[in-house]
């Protein structure tokens, strides 16, 4: 599909989020009739599902040829295939948007043979846009490039600001790899920890990757998350000089629908950072294996 306008199709997909930020925007938050989609903590809203019926309806009628992959309408066995595929997160935050937290993202990226090439991130509460194509960069609001100032060296994990997400998964092996390693993130040196500088939990795997292509954060570390909560960010995070590795350690090369990412801004040092914070894992994830 060499002969696809990337630019014509991003700019389309930036013109759809925007019409579908002002139904969450106007939208009264309730789980309703839509409820829980596992437990008490994986919510979903009939605004969720409107706007990605909104979404996916514009891009296939402007788009018939392409595949898609939403949150809302994914079935368990559906594949990523080596087509064109629209990947998208109606409302990513959604527990945020039910608390009317405004950390909530329209999530909406474009793969090409499983592979992030174009990412649209929309807050449609700050009216905040990130987006990028491969190949051309990643900007915040389509003017200022990414990252907003120009990188330092990462050093070490104890002068990293790092985002982590509890998930929905709040037992199991994969949940207490993830308490484990939040704890040696946290911990001392002297008590065999990072000290990393803070953590912070945004509610948002799209907005977690923003942040570090901004260079607002330096490391983002997730299992559990799914192709539609970081295709769009993943792309954003490479064009602003970001590396995706695995939650696992020692894979460097993750699939976007293997469901474990490790996120590392741009600047110089970034293997050093990958290997400090695997060699920190306790455990391995199970999910996506």
């Amino acid at each position: 599909m060499t002969d696809l306008n990337l630019q014509e199709i991003h700019d389309f997909m930036i013109e759809v989020a925007q019409q579908a930020a002002d139904r969450i925007t106007s939208a009264t938050p309730t789980t309703g009739a839509a409820g829980n989609k596992k437990n008490s903590v994986d919510l979903v809203t009939e605004t969720d599902q409107a706007v990605e019926k909104l979404i996916s309806t514009a891009l296939s009628t402007k788009y018939p040829s392409f595949s898609f992959m939403g949150e809302e309408t994914y079935k368990p066995g559906d594949k990523l295939t080596d087509a064109p595929t629209f990947i998208l997160d109606p409302i990513d935050g959604t527990t945020n948007f039910v608390h009317r937290h405004p950390t909530v993202a329209i999530s909406l990226g474009l793969s090409l043979s499983r592979k992030p090439t174009i990412g649209i991130i929309l807050n449609p509460f700050t009216s905040t846009l990130y987006s990028a194509i491969t190949g051309q960069g990643s900007f915040l609001n389509r003017t200022t490039r990414l990252p907003l100032t120009p990188p330092t060296p990462l050093t070490t994990l104890n002068t990293c600001l790092v985002a982590v997400e509890w998930g929905s998964n709040r037992s199991g092996n994969d949940f207490a790899v993830a308490s484990r390693t939040f704890a040696k993130l946290a911990a001392a040196k002297e008590d065999g920890g990072a000290m990393v500088h803070g953590i912070r939990s945004f509610g948002s795997a799209a907005l977690n990757l923003c942040a570090v292509a901004c260079g607002w954060v330096d490391v983002y570390w997730e299992a559990g998350c799914w192709a539609w909560d970081v295709c769009a960010g993943w792309v954003i995070l490479e064009e602003a000089g970001g590396i995706v590795a695995d939650a696992n350690p020692g894979n460097w090369s993750p699939r976007i629908e293997e469901r474990r990412y490790l996120a590392v801004r741009g600047g110089s040092g970034q293997k050093d950072i990958v290997e400090e914070l695997w060699a920190l894992v306790e455990g391995r994830f199970e999910v996506g294996v």
